[in-house]
Parts: C-alpha cells; structure tokens; sequence
C-alpha cells in the first residue's frame, strides 16, 4: 500500500498548490483596475502634513509624562487605557485597536531594603552613604511612584571590598588594571558609563574576580564637564550631581524566560536560577556627587589621561583610599544590592488602519510606553507624536476622505526598557506572519534628543523614501531651508552614486527596531530629530533615564514651542503615506550595493592578504557582490519600465514583493549561535575591528593569532560561504519570479 500513500502525497500537495493559487489570486481584492493601481496621492499627503499640530503634540507629552509609568505599573497600565480610548474614538479612532498581554520576567528593587553604597571602616562603621534618591528639584522626583535608582536584573547581594577606578569597565580597562599590578579579587569597581553596555561592565569585571560595580555617568561625558549646581538642571539642560541613569543589565532582549517564544501562559520558561545574560555579581548605579566623594580618594596611581574625567581631581586607580584623605586608608566599599525578580504583565496595544488594496500587506509604526520614571524625552516624546500621527489619520479615515493601500500597524510596546520585551514578544508570536506580510517597520522611540536635526537610521533600501520625505518638509525655524538640506549640514557622507548626502545609520540594538531587521529581516528604520554634535560632546541627552525627564525639561529646554517634534511627526509621517500608499513600494534596493561593495573593499584591503595566507579566497564573495549589483540594477529598469505603463497588477505585487522580502535572504538563524536573535549576516554586532561583514571581521579577528588549519579558521572560510549563500541568493530573489 505504500504506493497509494505515495500517490495520496501527490495529490494533497497538488490540491495544496492549487489551492494556495486560488487564495492567493482572491487575495487581491476585486475592483476596477483604477482601484488595483491606486498610488501615494500627494494633496493629501500635503494635508496631512499641515494638520499635524506642534501645540497638540506638546499637550500630548504633558499628559503622558504627568505621572512616573515603570513598565506594568498601574500609571503604566492607565496609559494603556488611554491609548485605546484614542484609537476607538468615533472621530478620530483606527479601524480597531486591541491590546495584549504576556506574563514577563522583570526585575525591581526592594521597598523594604533599599539598595545601599557605604564607605565602612574596619570595625562596620558607616562612615558615607551614596545617597538613595535623587534630589527632590522640581517636586517631581519624590514620591512613591518613582523607583530609586537600581541596575535592572543585577543580583542580590552585599559585597565588600577596597575600591578601584576601573574607567568605563571594558575587558581592555580591567586588563590595564592587572598590568598595573593592581589585584582585583575581592574588590568593588567604580565605573563610568560609556565605552561598552551596562551588564557588560558587570561581565568583564567579575571575569577578573571582582565582587560587585559601581556604575556612574561623568561630566565630562554628558554635561561638556559642567557639574555644579547653577550649570545643571534645573537651571540648564545640564544633568544634575545627583542624577543616576537607571536601566536594564541583561545581555539580551526579550522574556528572559522565554526566548524565541512569546511569553503566554502556556509557553515553556526557563528556571529563573539558570537563566543566563544576567550580571554575574551585584550591581548599582549612583550619581557624580556621590562617585566624586569616592573617588577623589583613591589611593594609588594616577589613572592614563584618557580615563580621567571632570570631577574636579586627578583620577587615581586604588585599591583603597589615602591614608590623609576623608576616609581610613583601609575602609572599604559596601555595595548592598536587594533587587528582586517578579513575573509580571505587560502590554502591548496596537492600532489597525486596514488597506484599501493589499490590506495583507502592513506597514508598522511602532514606540514603547514604559519609561524609568516620568520619560518624557524616553519615550513620551515618541509616543506624543505616534498619538498625533494616528489622530490626523484617524479623523481622515472617518470622515471618509482616506484609506491606505496597504495596512498600517501603530504599535505601543510594553516593557521596553527592561530589554525590548514587548516588541520582541509580538515578533516571536507573530513570526510567519511578519515575514510573509511585513513592508517596514518605523521606530520613532526618543523623538526629539535636542532640536538641531534629523537623525535617522536604517537599512539601506530605505534610506530613499527618508531622502524623499525629508526634502520636502521645511525645517524649523531656518527660513525654507528643508529638513534634508538641514540635516545634510550636520551629518553627512560622499557616496559614489550620489555624491553628498546625509548619514543614514546603522541599527543596533538600542530600541525596538532590533527584533525586527535582525530577527525577522524586515526593513527597519529609526527616526529622531538631536543635537548639534559640535556643540556638545555629550552621549545622549543628559537627563537620561533619570526623574528629571519630565515635561518641564522638555518644554523649556529640549524643544521650547515643540517644532522638532512637529518636524519628526510630518517626517514620519511621510516616510508611513509613501510606504503605505504608493504603488510601489519606495525602497531602493540597489542604494545595498552601495553598503555591499563598502564591505567587501574593506574586506580585500584589509584581510586580503591575510586570508591568501591561510587559502581563503575572496573571489566567491566578489562574484556574489557582483550578481547582486546587477540583478538590483536590472530590477529598478523594471520598475522603471512599468511606472511609465499602465502595469497589471499582478505584476505590481510581485514586484512589490521582491522588495519587501529581499531583507529577508540575509538572515541565516545558524550563521552565530552564539548570538540570540541576531540573524542578518550583514548588521550582526561586529566585534573585529575592521568595518567589513560581521560574520567575516569577528571570524578573521578570533582567527587571528590560531595555527594554519585550526577550527578557528575554519570558522573564518564557514562564515565566508555563509555571506556568498545569502548574496547569492539576494540576488535570485531580485530577478524576475518567471527566471528560477
């Protein structure tokens, strides 16, 4: 009987195939072919535009920054509520709105033991405490409702030991430490932030044999220096003595209990004992007043130049402090940690718009909710444009006057801060539909940094539709000068097919974009308006992460009259109408050549001759780059060809497709097991030096100083054939769907 299996296979699949046609054929909605070719129409763009309202967006943020909303909160929870109630309004509302809920693994600090940092003698005497709460300035940092400050997973406990100055904390900082001779078993490490994440500070040094960290912001990297009380805020946009930026310590993102999956009831968890990417030993972060006192009295000797600061002393490494200082030459450093890990339920609320013509096809715009304490600027600013975006769109969608070709998706995500929780739950819960039916996905976290500029990051496909909107949106308050043009004064780069033209950056991990481009290869952007980088040196904005972002410093000092916001609202805005209305899509799929041969010179100039050495060749990869190139450059004739015809739409949609589903050939989900979630072999973390493909330049810098033959450069010529499979195959999808 095995043949009538055989031939029962036959025709189930036949019936599947045939039937997949059918639906696939139906899917496309019937109408007159004026209705199927329906494009970015821009009147209405142009309203748009104009509709968007500076004084809403700041009455927006007022209201969403009114109260402290740590992720799962009942503020956090009231917040919720309140975007529902916008997106169901009978006016203004979306076509449906619903939120969802997953049980997640969160961690707080403790209200019965606040975490404690104590300068004690030998005897236990509590000579100095750092202090527990920031200063009350405004009215606004008091409270029951605002966390005290705490490094977010890091592990109870209650180390003691002699302090040492440790910079930024990278292995290469602990390590200049042991050269020094300096031992480090069994004492605390104050460090400052910047240079590498926040758990890794705690990784390395427990490498070294460290028992707990201190963690700091200095002024020289976020105030140019200034740190007295009449420089900073309240009185400047300047961070405060005694501001301490919170956040996350985990080394990934995600449900720590449940990667890969979406954390719903019936999910499999890990045993929270074993869960790893958790800071190995105890953790806090404290103000630069307090890590003045502390280390302006080290002992030891002076820290290199380039690890001292602006505390207003000369950096010493320790261990411990000087006999003639404030404190007992052998009194040590007691770092009590009591944070705690709690399931909880977080939120995440979406906004339907449905298409017109292809509404299986969405474009998604997205902003997290939660912030540390108040968050005006992290992420309120976002989401006060994301509320007035919706609304403008909204009121045209009721009165009848508007409906997108293609759907839109407006995402409000839970727990953001605690590891991007929210959006990477909703990606693992929705993974084949995201890969099949995703267009985009428009990430406008912080809005607003400072009001000098654009600042925008992404993949390169979309770097067009962003030049497009940008040049046609008046910057603010430069007398007709675009927003493009403005922007290119300030961050710009020569690009060999267009000459000069703003910086588009790369995508990290540091919003909810990530899950996104590196899990589901889905066209990603970030869009931000910041701060002239000549004027400042500082690494964000300075208030970050701290309860001094509140509305009132936004108001006054960010973006007084709210322009900036009103420019990233019509800028994203924008890039959402084309993407989701025009007939074809706006992403420029031949601008990843551009990024492609920068790679791939980089690769021949520097690793060339290193990789002949070891019989490696560059020649597959070349070829590859060289496919690729030409299928891109042949797609856009086609494409070309068709917008000067009046095209079937069938050929439109596969087109289309083509290019929303080219980012998808760089993922390969086994090209870096030893990375979670990071599967697009183009924008993976690069930990080698030279600017060149992920996989290649970590695989070359590991392989380095190995044997001929060793596994490692095995691992070099794996990670080789993995980037030509993957350009290779880019390539076969950009050519016409009839060539197989």
């Amino acid at each position: 009987m095995k043949w009538v299996n055989v031939l029962g296979g036959i025709v189930g699949a036949a019936a599947l195939l045939g039937l997949g046609i059918i639906l696939g054929h139906f899917a496309i909605p019937k109408g007159t072919n004026s209705q199927h070719l329906q494009d970015l129409d821009l009147e209405i763009l142009e309203s748009i535009m104009q509709q968007l309202d500076a004084s809403r967006i700041r009455e927006n943020l007022r209201e969403l920054s009114r109260e402290p909303h740590l992720a799962s909160s009942p503020q956090d929870e009231a917040l919720v509520q309140l975007l529902l109630q916008r997106w169901r309004d009978p006016e203004s509302g979306l076509d449906s709105a619903e939120a969802s809920t997953y049980e997640v693994l969160l961690s707080f600090p403790s209200r019965e033991q606040p975490n404690r940092v104590a300068v004690v003698s030998p005897t236990g005497n509590v000579l100095f405490s750092c202090r527990q709460s920031e200063q009350n300035l405004t009215g606004e940092q008091g409270g029951p409702d605002v966390v005290p400050p705490y490094a977010a997973y890091a592990p109870p406990g209650t180390p003691q030991g002699l302090l040492v100055y440790a910079n930024q904390g990278t292995e290469e900082d602990f390590m200049k430490l042991q050269a020094q001779g300096i031992k480090l078993e069994g004492t605390i490490a104050l460090t400052r932030y910047g240079g590498t994440g926040r758990g890794a500070k705690a990784v390395n040094a427990a490498k070294h044999g460290v028992a707990g960290v201190l963690v700091y912001t200095d002024p020289a990297d976020i105030n140019d220096g200034q740190s007295s009380t009449n420089e900073t805020f309240p009185n400047s946009w300047r961070l405060p003595p005694s501001g301490v930026e919170r956040g996350s310590y985990y080394e990934y993102f995600g449900d720590p209990l449940t990667p890969y999956l979406p954390a719903n009831p019936s999910s499999f968890r890990l045993d929270p004992d074993t869960v790893s990417g958790f800071p190995p030993i105890p953790t806090q972060p404290i103000g630069f007043e307090d890590a003045k006192i502390l280390l302006c009295n080290l002992q030891g000797a002076s820290a290199p130049a380039a690890w001292q600061g602006a505390l207003g002393c000369d950096y010493k490494l320790g261990p411990g402090f000087q006999p003639n200082g404030d404190f007992p030459a052998d009194s040590q450093v007691n770092v009590s940690v009591y944070n705690r890990l709690e399931l909880r339920n977080s939120s995440n609320v979406l906004g339907i718009i449905r298409g017109a013509v292809e509404p299986d096809r969405y474009v998604l715009y997205g902003n997290h909710r939660d912030s540390w304490v108040h968050g005006a600027v992290d992420p309120s600013s976002g989401t006060a444009v994301l509320l007035e975006l919706s609304r403008v769109l909204g009121t045209l969608l009721k009165k009848g006057t508007w409906r997108p070709r293609r759907s839109i998706v407006f995402a409000s995500w839970g727990a953001e801060e605690f590891g991007l929780i929210g959006s990477t739950e909703f990606t693992e819960e929705f993974f084949s539909k995201l890969q099949e039916r995703a267009v985009a996905y428009i990430n406008v976290d912080i809005s607003v940094f400072a009001n000098a500029t654009l600042r925008a990051q992404g993949t390169p496909p979309v770097q067009s539709v962003i030049f497009a909107a940008s040049k046609q949106i008046p910057a603010p308050s430069l007398g007709g000068l675009s927003i493009y043009d403005n922007w290119i004064r300030y961050f710009n780069r020569s690009s060999p097919v267009y000459g000069l033209v703003p910086s588009l950056g790369s995508l990290g991990a540091g919003s909810d974009y990530a899950p996104f481009i590196h899990f589901l290869g889905i066209s990603s952007m970030d869009i931000a308006y910041t701060y002239d980088r000549s004027k400042t040196s500082a690494r964000i904005y300075p208030t970050y992460h701290t309860a001094f972002d509140t509305f009132g410093y936004v108001d006054k000092f960010v973006d007084p009259g709210f322009s900036s916001h009103q420019a990233v609202a019509r800028t994203a805005g924008s890039v959402l109408l084309r993407l989701s209305d025009s007939l074809f899509l706006p992403l420029n799929v031949s601008d990843y050549g551009e990024t492609l041969r920068s790679f791939l010179q980089a690769a021949q100039q520097n690793l060339g001759v290193l990789l002949e050495q070891h019989s490696i060749s560059l020649v597959p990869l070349v070829t590859a780059v060289e496919k690729f190139e030409g299928a891109a450059g042949a797609l856009d004739q086609r494409i070309s060809a068709l917008q000067k015809a009046t095209p079937d739409p069938l050929q439109v949609r596969m087109l289309n497709d083509q290019l929303m589903l080219l980012e998808r050939t760089f993922l390969n989900p086994r090209a870096f097991p030893e990375e979670r979630y990071y599967s697009h072999v183009l924008w993976a973390p690069r930990t080698g030096s030279v600017a060149t493909f992920p996989g290649l330049a970590n695989a070359c810098s590991r392989a380095m100083n190995t044997s001929l033959g060793s596994p490692a450069w095995a691992e070099v010529q794996r990670q080789l054939s993995i980037l030509v499979v993957a350009l290779e195959g880019a390539a076969a999808t950009l050519r016409p769907v009839a060539d197989f």
